[in-house]
This record gives C-alpha cells, structure tokens and sequence, in this order.
C-alpha cells in the first residue's frame, strides 16, 4: 500500500520565462532592453553578496585583490551601461525620427554591433581606471566608508600625492558620464521636437516610451555625476548615491521600462491566460 501510495514523479518542468516567446518583442528595442536589464542585473550584485556578509560580521575586510576587482566590474557595467542607454536613444531616434528607414537602419547586426560596442568601450573605460590604481602605494590607513571599494574612496588611501590621479579620473569617469549624459539630452530633446510636431496615435506611445527612459537616465547619470564629476570631496550623501546608483536604480530599471509599456504588459497577460487555461 505504501509503494502505491508513493509519487512516481522524479523531475519537474520548468517553462522559464517565456514571455521571450513572443513575436511583438522580438525587436531592436526589446533586444537593447533585454541587454540593458542584464547589465542591471550584473550591476546590483557585483558587491551585494559581500555587503550581506558584512551585515553579518564585526570585522569587515576585503583583500587588495578584491578590492581592485569591485572596481574593475563596478566601471564594466557601469559605462557598458552608459553607452547601452546611448545606443537606446538612437533606437528611438531612428524608430521616431526616421521611420520608414527603421528597419534598414536598426538591423540585426547593427544592434549586436552595439551591445557588443557598449561591453568593449565598458571593459577599456575599466581598464583604463585600474591603470591608475593597481600600483598606487597603500601604506595606510585602509579604511573605505563605503560598503564596496570606490574608485574616489581608494585613490586618497594612497600614499602618494593623488591630486593628478584625481584630475585624470575626473578625465575619465567625469567626463565619460558628463559627455553621455549630454549627448542622450541633446537626443531626447531632438526626438521630443519632433514628437510635439506630430498629432498621430503612435506618438502617444512614443511619449510613454521617451518619459521611461528619461526617467531611467535621470536616476542612473544623476548619481554618478554627482560622485565622479567632483571626486576631491568626500561627502556623506556619496554614500547614500553609491547606494542608490549601483543597486535601487539597476532593480528599478526593468520595472521602469516594463511597466509603462504595453507590449511587455500584452505579452504578461496572453502568458497568464494561456499557463490558466492548460
């Protein structure tokens, strides 16, 4: 009785996230989307896991090597994710300014060009920065107010005079976000023109588009301006923006870009009705 009694079950299936499946997203949009929301992803738990680990411990350190390795990752996805949201811009520059050459323009191997442009551009921005700062001399004091190692934080750790290094990563960083920043408002400022010009149904949807990735913009480049355009400061609000910069903003982007549109909700919902009715 028992052996009947017991499941004859020794896996289970698992459908995944098939929203995926659907025709409507699979577009030059939703393919940046998809690879700005990995990129987010990498970018909140970069040093999530050892900030838990901290909350748990009484003596929080990491080694040298550690250290050098959050600011490596911190920068790749940080201006991977830069040069992502410039290259959504220009999507929606193409899709609204130029539509009847959108699928010429925005082909399938353009986009990969540029996400895989985006990843180059972040590992040479990250490259660039641990150049700096791998061979500094750090004799003490060691001790970084922050939860992960930031390039700012570190730089004055070191023994030596860091007024050039700082100048160069105000170079580097600084610039790098001030010019992004610049250029996608230039952008959006473009495409809203045009918009205002238009009175058709779609441009009600490309409103409801321009405002989630101004939105996204904002929280993402607010933040790192504020830090890495004037690094010779150390202000307390920094750490609440490093916060804020590398973890809230990153989880909120895809609920950002998801919620306000209507093909991602579409796709949600057909999903629900047809896993409700098998």
């Amino acid at each position: 009785m028992d052996q009947e009694n017991k499941s004859g079950v020794t896996e289970f299936v698992l459908h995944g996230l098939s929203v995926i499946s659907e025709p409507a997203l699979h577009t030059p949009m939703y393919f940046l989307l998809s690879n700005l929301s990995f990129i987010d992803v990498c970018l909140s738990t970069f040093a999530t896991p050892k900030m838990i680990v901290d909350f748990l411990e009484e003596h929080r350190t990491i080694s040298f090597e550690g250290c050098m390795a959050q600011i490596f990752f911190l920068h790749v996805f940080a201006g991977g994710e830069m040069m992502l949201l410039v290259a959504m811009a220009y999507d929606r520059y193409v899709a609204i300014c130029r539509p009847l050459h959108y699928v010429t323009i925005m082909s399938e191997r353009r986009c990969t060009s540029l996400v895989v442009g985006s990843w180059l551009i972040g590992v040479l921005h990250s490259v660039s920065q641990l150049v700096f700062t791998v061979n500094l001399p750090f004799c003490g004091p060691n001790q970084v107010d922050s939860f992960f190692c930031d390039l700012p934080l570190v730089i004055k750790l070191a023994c030596t005079h860091t007024f050039t290094l700082e100048v160069l990563m105000l170079s580097d960083s600084g610039l790098m976000a001030m010019s992004s920043f610049v250029l996608l408002l230039i952008s959006y400022t473009v495409i809203l023109v045009t918009v205002q010009r238009r009175s058709s149904a779609g441009m009600a949807k490309a409103r409801a588009t321009l405002t989630a990735h101004i939105t996204v913009v904002t929280l993402f480049f607010g933040p790192c301006i504020f830090i890495y355009a004037w690094p010779f400061n150390n202000l307390p609000v920094d750490k609440v923006l490093s916060i804020f910069y590398t973890i809230f903003t990153p989880l909120l982007n895809p609920l950002i870009y998801t919620l306000r549109n209507k093909e991602v909700i579409s796709a949600m919902q057909k999903l629900r009705h047809r896993e409700v009715s098998s």
